[in-house]
């Protein structure tokens, strides 16, 4: 991906900027947002992906009325997805420098996770 892109809906908004300095990514939610590097960005979205995936994994192993919260770090940030497998929020937190805080409700994570497979920053 090479060129600027940027994706809103309802409460989420992403986006990505190859030729800014020091931040190539925004992620935000309704009323904040926060500008990311392109390895946390990168990490955003593979982290995420990868809790979808853990949770689809969990709808096999859970009853229909059980909750669960899974989480993934790595050195730059920390998310946790919580709910039902089938409807969860998500919640980060940057480990380093400008340590940000965000967080997206149920309603706004399936679609923001639909984008999110679009981006593939190498």
């Amino acid at each position: 991906m090479s060129d600027r892109l940027l994706k809103k809906g309802t409460g989420w908004r992403i986006g990505w900027n190859p030729n800014a300095v020091p931040y190539q990514g925004l992620i935000g939610g309704k009323d904040w947002a926060i500008e990311l590097t392109k390895a946390e960005f990168k990490d955003f979205c593979r982290l995420f992906k990868q809790l979808a995936e853990t949770m689809e994994i969990m709808s096999q192993e859970l009853m229909d009325v059980e909750k669960i919260a899974c989480e993934a770090e790595s050195d730059f940030l920390w998310l946790e997805v919580e709910g039902y497998p089938h409807a969860y929020s998500l919640r980060l937190i940057l480990n380093q420098g400008r340590c940000c805080e965000g967080n997206w409700s149920e309603e706004m994570v399936r679609e923001l996770l639909q984008v999110v497979k679009i981006f593939e920053i190498s």
